[in-house]
């Protein structure tokens, strides 16, 4: 199996430094030059995630605090100056290790290897879908934006997976109620609407987003 690294940092240069050397070492890697983007990627479930903490807009340690109880693999934190208060910090804020600003790629690879080896024997990929800022932790059946954990039902999150696994495509109530209900449920799909309504108004007030988009005549998809 290739283990799969995700790189955080907003300078180019050294997300491709870093891609081309862990490419090289035969990991399948992901680089994001923001958090917004790094959010995006979870899903790929990566094994080990190399985060920049200096980072404008939200930056590695709030980004690592907000995933943390979904993500269970290391977090390397990469920092250009370090002190005790900003390891406390890293640790408080979920990460598991430092390395500062200039680096030997090799210690790098070490302190790669280790925490792989180490999250191997200890750890399981926790299964995240993400849209945005929206987080959907399919271990915990649960729906969050940034920290905040929005309250749907169970049918709300089924039906929430459903179309965020599929996003961009449309399905109509009769497709999604049976996908969600089952095929020799002896309900109406007209209790699709009402529950569609029900997760666009939670997820509205929680994120002041549109997440799902009604195809007139045809169905609903979640938007891309």
């Amino acid at each position: 199996m290739r283990h799969r690294i995700l790189i955080v940092d907003d300078e180019a240069m050294m997300t491709e430094l870093l891609s081309d050397h862990l490419g090289d070492e035969g990991y399948e890697i992901y680089t994001a030059n923001s958090a917004k983007r790094a959010m995006e990627l979870l899903p790929v479930n990566p094994h080990l995630i190399i985060l920049d903490i200096n980072m404008p807009e939200m930056d590695g340690l709030e980004f690592c605090k907000t995933i943390r109880e979904h993500v269970s693999c290391p977090v390397l934190f990469v920092t250009a100056r370090i002190t005790e208060q900003d390891k406390i910090n890293g640790l408080q804020y979920g990460g598991d290790d430092y390395i500062t600003k200039p680096f030997s790629l090799k210690e790098l690879s070490a302190r790669i290897a280790a925490h792989l080896r180490r999250d191997e024997r200890t750890q399981a990929v926790a299964s995240v879908l993400t849209s945005g800022e929206l987080l959907v932790n399919l271990s915990q059946h649960r729906v969050f934006f940034r920290e905040q954990e929005i309250e749907v039902s169970k049918r709300e999150f089924d039906i929430i997976e459903f179309l965020l696994t599929n996003a961009g495509q449309v399905f109509d109530r009769e497709r999604i109620y049976e996908r969600i209900w089952g095929y020799d449920a002896e309900g109406s799909a007209d209790v699709i609407k009402e529950h569609i309504r029900k997760i666009r108004a939670k997820l509205h007030e929680a994120t002041g987003e549109e997440y799902i988009e009604t195809v007139w005549g045809v169905g609903y998809k979640w938007k891309r």
